[in-house]
Formats: C-alpha cells, sequence, structure tokens
C-alpha cells in the first residue's frame, strides 16, 4: 500500500499530469488518422522524451497508447475508416448507426465504453500484475497458433452472413500474409521483383484500402443512383446514460474481462481481443442476427476491449521485459533508452516507478472521456459537409496514410488494389473484416506454427495435446460449427 500511495503521489504532480494530458490529446488525433498506428504515435513522441524525466517520459507514452487505441473508433463510426487495427471490428456496428443517424449515439458509446474499458485494466494491474504475468508465461507457440486461429474461426462464426464466405476471405489474408521474407529461412517469398514485397504486404494500406476508399466507392455508386446530394444532419455525441449502463453492464464487465486477459499475452494485442469480444457478445446475444447492422451492443464490446488491452499489455513488458504489443515494444524502449530495465527485478528496485504507470493509465482513461468529448465534436463536423466534399478529403486521408508508411509508393497502390478488392468482396458477401484480420494474423500463425513444429519435431499432436493449447482448438471448432448447431437445434425445436 505504501509503494501505491507512492505512485499516486507521483502520478498525481501538475507536470506528470501535464503531461498525460498531452499524450491522451496526442494519442486521439494519432489514433484518428487512418495510417498512423499507435505504435507509430509512440514512435513519433519518443525523441522529445530524451530530456525528460523517465517516470514523466513513460506516463506521455502511456498516456499516448490509451488515447490512440480509442481515437481509432472516431474514424471507424464516422468515415469506415478504422484508424488503428484494433477498431477494425467498431466498424461493423458504428457506422451502420452512422448511416441510420445514430452516428452521435455510437461515438458517446465508444467514449463511455473505452473510458470504461481502461479504467477496469488499469485498477487491475495494480493488484493483479504479478499473477497475471505468470498466466502469461505458461503460453508457447502452441498456444499462440490457437489463439489467433481462434480470433479467425471468431470472426466467421458471428452469426450473420456466409460462414463459407467468411473463411474464404480470412483464407485470402492469410495467403497475404506469406508475401516477403521468411523470418526463419530468410528466403524471399511472392515479391514479384517489387522492392514492395520484399518486406511483405502491410496490413495498414490494405485496411485502409478494403475499408475506407471501398466505402467511398460504394458511397458514390449510391449517389449516383439515387442522385442524393443532400448535407448531413448535424450530429450530436450522446454519451451512455445510467439506464444503458445498467443494461449492459455484464456486457461491458465481460468484455473488459476478455481484453485484459488477451491482452496479457505476449503478441496478440487489442485487435485479437477486440474480435473475440465482438463474437462472445454475438455468441451469448439473444439476436445474433441484429449484429452488424447497427446496435449499441457492437460497438460497447470490441471498443471495452481493445482498451483494457493496453493495461494487459503492459503487464508482460513491466514484468517480464517482454512486449505485450507492438505498442509496448517501443515502450520498453523506452525505458531502456532512460535507464530502466523492464522485469522482475524491477519490483522489487523501482516500485513507485511501476505504480505511478499504472496510476497515470487510470488518470490518462479518465482524461480521456474528456479528452474524447472534443476529439469526437471536432470531427462530427466533418461529416456534416456533403459527400462530394467528404469523399476527396477521405481519399486524402488514404493516400495520405498509404504512403506515409514507408514513403513507399507501393504501399499505395496495395491499398488501391484493396480498395477495389473491398468493393467487390462486399458487393457479393464476402467479408472486409476476415480479410483484414487474416493478415493481421498471418504472421503470428505462421512463426507460432513453425516454432511449435520445431519443438515438437514436426508431431502434430502436440499442438492438441498440451493442456492449453487443447481446449482453446476446441472452442475454435466449437465456434465455426455453433451457426450450423443453432439451426438445426432451431429447426428441431419447431
Amino acid at each position: 500500500m505504501e509503494n501505491i500511495v507512492q505512485g499516486f503521489l507521483t502520478a498525481v504532480t501538475p507536470l506528470n499530469l501535464f503531461f498525460a494530458v498531452v499524450g491522451c490529446l496526442s494519442g486521439i488525433l494519432f489514433g484518428a488518422l487512418p495510417g498512423i498506428s499507435s505504435a507509430m504515435g509512440v514512435v513519433l513522441l519518443l525523441p522529445f522524451t530524451y530530456t525528460m524525466d523517465g517516470i514523466s517520459a513513460i506516463i506521455l507514452l502511456v498516456a499516448n497508447f490509451c488515447g490512440s487505441t480509442f481515437g481509432g473508433s472516431i474514424t471507424s463510426i464516422l468515415f469506415a475508416t478504422p484508424g488503428t487495427p484494433e477498431s477494425v471490428m467498431t466498424v461493423l456496428d458504428g457506422h451502420s448507426m452512422h448511416k441510420k443517424g445514430q452516428g452521435g449515439k455510437a461515438l458517446g458509446l465508444a467514449v463511455s465504453a473505452s473510458v470504461m474499458g481502461g479504467l477496469f485494466s488499469a485498477t487491475m494491474m495494480v493488484f493483479l500484475c504479478l499473477p497475471l504475468s505468470k498466466v502469461a508465461l505458461e503460453f508457447g507457440p502452441a498456444e499462440y497458433v490457437a489463439m489467433a486461429l481462434l480470433g479467425l474461426s471468431a470472426i466467421a462464426g458471428l452469426g450473420h452472413g456466409s460462414v463459407l464466405r467468411t473463411l474464404i476471405s480470412c483464407t485470402a489474408g492469410l495467403a497475404l500474409a506469406t508475401f516477403g521474407t521468411d523470418d526463419i529461412a530468410g528466403i524471399v517469398r511472392f515479391s514479384f521483383g517489387s522492392d514492395t514485397f520484399v518486406n511483405g504486404i502491410h496490413f495498414i494500406p490494405v485496411m485502409i484500402g478494403a475499408f475506407a476508399l471501398s466505402e467511398v466507392f460504394q458511397q458514390a455508386m449510391e449517389k449516383i443512383t439515387k442522385h442524393d446530394s443532400s448535407i448531413a444532419e448535424r450530429i450530436r455525441v450522446e454519451f451512455m446514460t445510467v439506464a444503458e449502463f445498467w443494461r449492459y453492464k455484464w456486457l461491458i464487465l465481460k468484455s473488459s474481462v476478455i481484453g485484459m486477459v488477451i491482452g496479457v499475452l505476449p503478441g496478440t494485442g487489442g485487435t485479437i481481443a477486440s474480435v473475440l469480444a465482438y463474437s462472445e457478445a454475438v455468441r451469448s446475444s439473444k439476436t445474433p442476427e441484429k449484429y452488424g447492422t447497427g446496435i449499441p451492443e457492437g460497438v460497447i464490446a470490441p471498443e471495452s476491449a481493445n482498451n483494457a488491452a493496453t493495461g494487459g499489455a503492459l503487464v508482460p513488458t513491466l514484468t517480464l521485459g517482454i512486449p505485450g504489443s507492438g505498442t509496448t515494444a517501443v515502450i520498453l524502449g523506452a525505458f531502456i533508452v532512460h535507464g530502466m530495465r523492464p522485469g522482475p527485478l524491477l519490483f522489487m528496485s523501482q516500485p513507485t516507478l511501476l505504480y505511478a504507470v499504472f496510476i497515470s493509465m487510470i488518470v490518462a482513461n479518465l482524461l480521456l472521456f474528456f479528452g474524447g468529448i472534443y476529439g469526437v465534436k471536432s470531427f462530427a463536423q466533418v461529416s456534416r459537409f456533403p459527400y462530394y466534399i467528404q469523399g476527396p478529403m477521405i481519399l486524402t486521408l488514404c493516400f495520405i496514410g498509404s504512403f506515409a508508411l514507408g514513403s513507399d509508393i507501393g504501399n499505395v497502390w496495395v491499398m488501391l488494389i484493396a480498395g477495389v478488392a473491398g468493393f467487390f468482396l462486399k458487393k457479393y458477401g464476402f467479408s472486409v473484416a476476415g480479410l483484414v484480420l487474416g493478415l493481421v494474423l498471418g504472421d503470428l500463425i505462421e512463426m507460432s506454427l513453425r516454432k511449435a513444429m520445431l519443438i515438437s519435431g514436426g508431431n502434430w499432436s502436440e499442438l492438441f495435446l498440451r493442456p492449453i493449447a487443447g481446449p482453446i482448438f476446441a472452442v475454435c471448432l466449437f465456434t465455426l460449427l455453433f451457426p450450423t448447431l443453432k439451426k438445426l437445434l432451431g429447426k428441431k425445436e419447431r
């Protein structure tokens, strides 16, 4: 308790509060801009911390991490453009609500759920950091394969659309993930003589094209067909009421727990957490067919989970010195730059620092509510413009976000191709989210599977006989078969 009190007093000094505000607001801005992920936002801030005190620097970066995770949901809801990979699932119901004239409600729910999920994980970190780090140590390559496949099978078994077409989309994403240099053998695969493909197909231009550019194409076709050039009504942000909180309390708690637990596992992060939370929300719903059509639960579940994963991702980073995600890998580098080595000894040598980080996450999530209000209102003004103005603005962001990734014009071509592909995938009922998530998780699945095979000497049965991986694979199978079993049971009851 003495360390917690000292950490609290350190986190709430005027200077550290100022850095928490700056980090939170800059994170919201970075997260809302397509192409600038939470990891890139932390990288952009890192040089400014070199002359700062170590604790203040970490507080700034952690607050930026929290803000950017939420910021991606703003453009996801308003423009069907995920600002970060963690906000991919928010597009499904958030943008649908916006198209039904409920964009203000969707934004308000996203802010409220993000704050609640972040506060839950940050509070739990204070008391459960060490026990959760022991759980992370039990995960090996086989468990990571199972977790990644669970994320993909969750997408396929959401309860709406064709399971077969969604599986085809996921498989296509996994195939795209094999492009580039093999990390184990060092062999270049499927480069087709292009320097862009030597390092593989990055998911950010694919995500921007498949979601944002395809939406511009679709909106343009609808406007041409309907001859509609009306200006959208002004969006008024509506936050979650007490009655709504009471109604969705178990969904918020369940999604936050999923997010925190998945975040603890190194290499997973908020993307898998949001997918699994969304899938669980669909599975336990009495009306699963409504998901994807624009309902509040479809915004609350992924936003609670991906923000809860931020706290979880810091657990292995601080206690084991193992990054929980790409963003925490950069934060780990910031610790080293400032002369601190995260790991078990950090609890003994600098406990005040650890608890100051935990408390600062609680402060950052409280600030996220107020910062989110202004961030949401600012971006919401853009939706008042007619689409012949919005469309070119979105296109500009697409080109800038794709080119900013390594200043490579090849990524712009990837984005354009993904945009055309995304347009036809939506038109014929295939899953754009499945394609993107297959690409995001493909590298994790391939590397973990090959490591597991090397460890087991090529024995595939070892994957399914492990005490943790085996049950997760069983859940994968059940998730894929769940829609079919539900239909059969429904027919039997009738």
